[in-house]
């Protein structure tokens, strides 16, 4: 394993609150595909919690998700997902 793996891992005991954030275009189902990916992940986040923030301009759009993590696996695959995901442009 990476160092920089294994550091990280040991940072986070499970389980824990874990917040991630999705930038993207501001588009009408932005919000509602990154929340299906989400839910993949973390079904039990609840979709009332997603916080939605447009840019200065209204042609982005960021969401933070803040889920109940259990595994450091169970947030590699959501990170996996999103970055592959062709709406998004960057994941935090």
């Amino acid at each position: 394993m990476p160092e920089s793996v294994a550091s990280r891992a040991r940072l986070l005991e499970f389980p824990c609150e874990f917040p991630v954030k999705i930038m993207g275009a501001c588009t009408e189902d932005f919000a509602r595909t990154m929340l299906e990916v989400v839910l993949r992940h973390a079904p039990d986040f609840d979709p009332a919690a997603m916080q939605v923030r447009a840019s200065g301009k209204g042609n982005y759009l960021s969401l933070t998700c803040t889920f109940r993590a259990h595994s450091q696996q169970q947030i590699d695959a959501l990170y996996c997902e999103l970055s592959a995901h062709p709406m998004v442009k960057v994941a935090l």
